[in-house]
């Protein structure tokens, strides 16, 4: 058991309830939508756990005013390695199966990138092409705070799946804020989901493109996500990104 936020987290439990998800519902849903929300992950406790870290800038490498760059209105903040146990517990645990799904939709698309095995491989390649710090991260937003549309992309690699986790209450700590996905389809309108999530469940989507079957076999269609306005209140979420950035 690791100290986090104060109180004890068992990070063990942490990669037993990943697996004990329904892997194959979630990965037709990733197929259909480009996106799917689990079960509850974290404990209300160690959702609060986490959001505590916000304010010890002793876990973080940067701060990221999202206003200042015109990216939404809040901020989020990266972790500094080593990251928190039960950060860590997760990225490792969450990988091995988003990697066969990954390399699955590479297959689709002809491409020819084989993603490792388990997360340490998936590092020591981003380690070769310069991509050395660690991108989970924690978000907030207060009333009136939002995130523009947007992808995750560090450098040159870049793993196409990634995680957030819900660590406030809807309708209890926040209003508003919800999560929206955007799929822009070659020659047609682009299509929206938002999606809800409740304290402690996690919403697995694509990073920037996913395959999309068509009527000549599969085809790249991009995804960007993003945040909706908070209406009212305070709300934490926890990123976990895989590929490390430059």
């Amino acid at each position: 058991m690791q100290a986090v936020g104060g109180r004890l987290t068992e990070t063990p439990a942490l990669a037993e309830r990943l697996a004990g998800l329904d892997w194959e519902a979630l990965e037709r849903s990733l197929w259909e939508w480009g996106w799917a929300k689990t079960a509850p992950l974290l404990a209300p406790a160690e959702c609060d756990d986490l959001a505590a870290l916000y304010d010890d800038d002793r876990h973080f490498r940067r701060r990221i005013d999202m206003e200042r760059y015109r990216f939404g209105r809040g901020e989020y903040k990266y972790f500094a390695a080593p990251l928190p146990p039960a950060v860590a517990a997760l990225r490792a645990a969450a990988y091995p199966p988003l990697a066969a799904i990954a390399n699955r939709w590479e297959s689709a698309l002809g491409g020819r990138r084989h993603w490792p095995a388990d997360l340490a491989r998936c590092l020591a390649l981003c380690a070769k092409h310069g991509q050395t710090k660690p991108t989970p991260l924690l978000l907030r937003y207060d009333a009136g705070g939002y995130n523009c549309l947007h992808q995750d992309l560090y450098g040159e690699i870049a793993f196409p799946l990634q995680i957030t986790c819900a660590l406030s209450r809807r309708g209890v700590d926040f209003t508003g804020g919800e999560s929206l996905l955007v799929e822009q389809r070659p020659r047609a309108q682009s299509r929206g989901d938002v999606v809800l999530l409740e304290q402690g469940e996690a919403l697995i989507f694509a990073t920037r493109h996913r395959p999309l079957r068509g009527a000549h076999g599969y085809r790249r269609v991009t995804l960007r996500h993003g945040v909706s306005r908070l209406l009212s209140g305070r709300r934490y979420s926890l990123g976990i990104i895989f590929h490390d950035a430059a």
